[in-house]
């Protein structure tokens, strides 16, 4: 929590020296949004310049904000901060890692994860590993070997907004061997092929067998029929 009091203090700072700045600002909109009347599922509250990820865990619904972006051989990292000082990183679309959580994936690496698009163009499931060290339990180096395939669109997702069923939508499940201990519950992932730059708009994923989140780029883009780019 140091570490991210740290990080938090110097971006503050940076305000300050700048008179703008995105990410300590972002911060203090998180926290204004979270704690202001009325519902956070609200555009109106939401800054334009800003970009948001909507994350629930059981009952309870935060607005993250994107404080940074780390560059990484594998594609960028985005770094995104909660009002509480939660932080969750995603590349491509995919969970790299947590801190401020009951569970934390203090370093990921999603070395050779399929490309999105190129999955696009294939109904066979796809093999690939994750290396991820859990805290707490001091557990370093887990290899996750996993399998992502197309699938329908599910009926019980946590998706919010209309034209869900026109997503196109990947499930990534463990392989067949994995031990019990380092299995985890499926993961799913919605992409929108029209978006700019991440085509996934909405993802799940379990980072413990009791914790399970879902993250949603927030506003929703407008329905629409979507096609393959």
């Amino acid at each position: 929590m140091r570490a991210i009091a740290s990080i938090l203090a110097a971006l503050l700072l940076a305000g300050v020296v700048s008179g703008c700045s995105t990410g300590s600002q972002a911060v203090l909109d998180t926290a204004l949004s979270l704690r202001s009347g009325g519902s956070i599922d609200d555009p109106a509250k939401l800054n334009p310049s800003l970009r948001y990820l909507r994350v629930t865990s059981g009952g309870s619904v935060a607005l993250l904000v994107l404080g940074y972006v780390e560059p990484d051989p594998q594609g960028p990292i985005e770094v995104w901060y909660s009002a509480q000082r939660q932080v969750l990183k995603l590349q491509n679309g995919r969970l790299a890692g947590s801190s401020g959580l009951a569970t934390e994936w203090r370093r990921v690496l999603l070395v050779a994860a399929p490309d999105w698009l190129q999955l696009l163009g294939s109904n066979e499931p796809h093999a690939w590993t994750r290396t991820r060290d859990v805290m707490p339990g001091y557990r370093y180096g887990i290899e996750d070997h996993l399998s992502v395939a197309r699938i329908a669109p599910p009926d019980n997702s946590r998706y919010v907004g209309e034209g869900s069923r026109n997503l196109i939508w990947f499930e990534e499940r463990s392989a067949p061997g994995t031990p019990d201990a380092d299995r985890l519950p499926p993961a799913r992932y919605a992409l929108d092929p029209r978006a700019t730059g991440d085509p996934v708009v909405y993802g799940e994923a379990c980072l413990s067998k009791e914790l399970c989140i879902t993250w949603q780029r927030w506003p929703v883009a407008a329905p629409g029929i979507l096609g393959a780019r």
